[in-house]
């Protein structure tokens, strides 16, 4: 849950940002570059692991970044201090159910993810995989903040 919060503060961050860098797609592929060059290296991958890993990787976080984009796009409006103050209680129990199944969605996804990775790589390499994805995560966000406005 750690990593689906940070990548969601990385990419609003971005997001930000943008307005004076390269337009986004070419910003998100940069970042994938980056992390493909990261994670292969952090895992050993050998060339036929990384041809099995790669297509599986790219369609979990293809569809992970899609539920992440919906979801933020979603609960923008509804997030803001005035639209919050006017929301009911049905309207916030219902927005919590939503966010809920968002949330379930996106742990689905994963477990799906790590099933089918066990074909693919070994039980330890899909755990470094996560602590790769988590010092990637940590990377990519003190480089954002090491190239921010200095006050």
């Amino acid at each position: 849950m750690k990593t689906n919060k940070i990548l969601m503060i990385i990419l609003f961050l971005v997001s930000l940002h943008s307005f004076a860098q390269p337009p986004m797609s070419e910003k998100k592929e940069q970042i994938r570059a980056m992390k493909v060059g990261f994670i292969t290296n952090e895992l050993s991958l050998t060339t036929d692991e990384a041809a099995k890993f790669w297509p599986i990787y790219n369609a979990f976080d293809d569809k992970q970044f899609e539920l992440r984009h919906q979801k933020m796009k979603t609960f923008k409006s509804k997030m803001a201090d005035d639209a919050l103050d006017k929301m009911s209680e049905k309207e916030a129990s219902a927005l919590l159910a939503q966010m809920e199944s968002n949330d379930d969605e996106l742990y689905q996804i994963r477990k799906k993810f790590i099933a089918n990775l066990q074909g693919v790589l070994s039980p330890i390499k899909i755990i470094k995989l996560r602590k790769a994805e988590d010092d990637f995560n940590r990377k990519l966000l003190q480089q954002y903040r090491n190239k921010g406005p200095k006050k």
